[in-house]
């Protein structure tokens, strides 16, 4: 038996923690076994690399910053994310590879090198299905800074925040087959029906 893998995308302030909660609600009273994961942060492990990245005081370099996130990602893909998908489990991740290509790939301008630390990190995982809240950076940081103190990513440039929404959009254009992008200036009611339903045609 295998689970089903579903990761949500998007900038600062898209709303992705509150739809995964939406969704995991009506997964698990359809009887569904779900796991809520996020990255960094979804292990132990993840959480002290979490406070080292987004540290807003912290200094970081481009590479390193894609390598701390790399690493957390080969953690929590061997420890959290597999053996969920083994047993049958719906995972829910706020944020995955995608989200290295963006920020990192574009907004850092790594490129290509951010996706080759990926792919090497998970060993070629790829979700079922990629959900892309998209929102007009300039929102989505308001939305973000008013509901606590901006981290070392919601800190950056409005520039660098619109290339991470490129390379988002980029991305899931080039595989309209896996993701769903949606605009996350809709009600949360009208997002969540959308996501259920492509959620449940994977679920059964």
């Amino acid at each position: 038996m295998s689970g089903v893998f579903v990761a949500f995308e998007g900038g600062e302030g898209v709303g992705k923690s509150t739809q995964i909660a939406r969704v995991a609600q009506w997964a698990r009273a359809a009887g569904h076994e779900v796991l809520e994961t996020r990255e960094p942060g979804g292990t132990a492990l993840g959480v002290e690399l979490r406070a080292l990245v987004l540290d807003p005081v912290g200094q970081v370099t481009p590479r390193a910053e894609a390598l701390i996130y790399a690493a957390d990602r080969a953690h929590h893909v061997e420890t959290v994310i597999r053996p969920a998908l083994a047993a049958g489990t719906l995972v829910l991740s706020d944020r995955y590879v995608d989200s290295t290509l963006a920020y990192q790939g574009a907004g850092r301008g790594l490129g290509d090198g951010a996706r080759a630390v990926t792919e090497w990190a998970t060993g070629g995982l790829v979700p079922d299905l990629t959900v892309l809240l998209d929102l007009d950076p300039a929102v989505g940081l308001a939305r973000a800074v008013a509901r606590s103190q901006p981290d070392r990513l919601e800190s950056a440039s409005v520039e660098f925040h619109r290339a991470v929404r490129e390379r988002f959009l980029a991305l899931a254009a080039a595989e309209p087959q896996r993701y769903l992008v949606l605009d996350a200036t809709l009600p949360e009611d009208d997002l969540g029906a959308r996501i259920r339903e492509a959620v449940a045609r994977l679920t059964g």
